[in-house]
């Protein structure tokens, strides 16, 4: 069947079905066959359920959820709120640019690096620049596993590596698509890590809600079926004409919103598909809240490089000094010792003075400890 006469049947299915979502050419739906499947990138390891037996789960857990919901009254304060979208949260938002993956399975990688983005700008105020590198991710950490970009990965092996080796800023190693031998880091590479401090499985929708209010976005990797391809609005549900199934992909979900009973994710396909790159899928769809993956906190020690001192403040008390930087916002100066504490203040003075940009080390308690000029 022609991709037209497929699309044409694709929309009458879902005119017949009353759906929620509609389907229509988009630059993901013009690739072949084969061009959509280097797309996807996850296929569940050998302890885990195939993707037949996921989306069971998801169908038992919406069962789950509705079930406990209706057993609540209002009054019982029954979990998180029942929206919530870190695209504008106090009309701010959290979640870093929509990317493309291109022609290889790394999707976990972008999903993987996605939640991470928006948990540190939650940690740190959704001006924080942030930008990790998915090729360091993929192309050196899953690599070293075997994982290329026709086998794809897992969510919790890629947090693993974020947890115990870190990844990389964007600048530091760019993303092309298309295997690679952890060839393209930056010199310095080693000095430029990010870490997370852990991570936490999510097996029901009640406290995947709850992670995603309070905490920030996380990882979900469902199944896709020919039909999906074709979204362009709307709440995704399963078609009753959906394909061929073609595989897994993982992406970050960032809200939810339970008048629509859906979840409300960010891809990794560029901004021309679906809803400017992000989606909307239903609950207990297609596998893709039988589980989901939070990170716990990322650990914000480090080096912050040639930033601006935009302001001073301090108080009468014994060493209680605090510094603008940037776009970081306010950090405190490390009160240890008098010597080290005047010492930083004397050089963060001297160069807001000269309005001479510095670099500064944050330690894992977010207090400025060294300062080069």
């Amino acid at each position: 069947m022609s991709d037209k006469k497929a699309l044409a049947a694709l929309q009458a299915a879902l005119e017949a079905d009353q759906s929620t979502w509609t389907a229509g050419s988009n630059p993901i739906f013009e690739l072949s066959k084969a061009e959509q499947d280097v797309l996807l990138g996850y296929t569940p390891g050998p302890d885990e359920p195939s993707l037949e037996e996921q989306e069971g789960i998801s169908a038992m857990n919406l069962s789950s959820f509705m079930a406990l919901k209706g057993a609540m009254s209002s009054s019982d304060g029954f979990g998180a709120p029942a929206s919530f979208d870190w695209r504008n949260h106090g009309g701010q938002n959290y979640v870093t640019p929509v990317k493309n993956q291109g022609g290889c399975g790394s999707c976990v990688a972008f999903g993987t690096v996605a939640a991470v983005e928006t948990r540190y700008k939650v940690q740190k105020g959704a001006s924080a620049a942030v930008d990790h590198s998915e090729a360091h991710l993929y192309y050196c950490h899953a690599r070293s596993e075997g994982r290329t970009c026709a086998n794809g990965w897992w969510p919790h092996k890629a947090l693993d590596h974020y947890k115990n080796t870190g990844v990389v800023d964007e600048a530091c190693y760019p993303y092309t698509a298309g295997d690679q031998n952890c060839t393209g880091r930056c010199a310095d590479w080693q000095n430029r890590l990010t870490k997370i401090k852990g991570y936490t499985k999510l097996t029901s929708i009640q406290a995947m809600k709850d992670w995603i209010s309070t905490k920030g976005a996380v990882i979900a990797c469902y199944t896709v079926y020919d039909d999906f391809y074709a979204y362009r609005s709307g709440v995704y549900r399963k078609s009753s004409n959906p394909g061929q199934l073609r595989g897994g992909h993982c992406v970050c979900c960032v809200g939810y919103n339970d008048a629509q009973q859906a979840w409300i994710c960010k891809n990794s396909w560029g901004t021309g598909f679906g809803e400017s790159g992000f989606f909307r899928i239903g609950y207990g769809q297609v596998g893709i809240d039988s589980e989901m993956y939070g990170i716990d906190e990322v650990d914000l020690s480090g080096w912050v490089r040639n930033v601006a001192v935009r302001g001073l403040w301090a108080n009468s008390s014994a060493r209680n000094a605090w510094a603008y930087l940037g776009n970081e916002g306010w950090r405190r100066i490390s009160d240890s010792n008098d010597t080290n504490f005047y010492l930083l203040l004397t050089q963060l003075a001297a160069a807001k003075t000269a309005r001479r940009n510095v670099s500064v080390y944050i330690n894992s308690a977010n207090q400025i400890t060294e300062v080069y000029a």
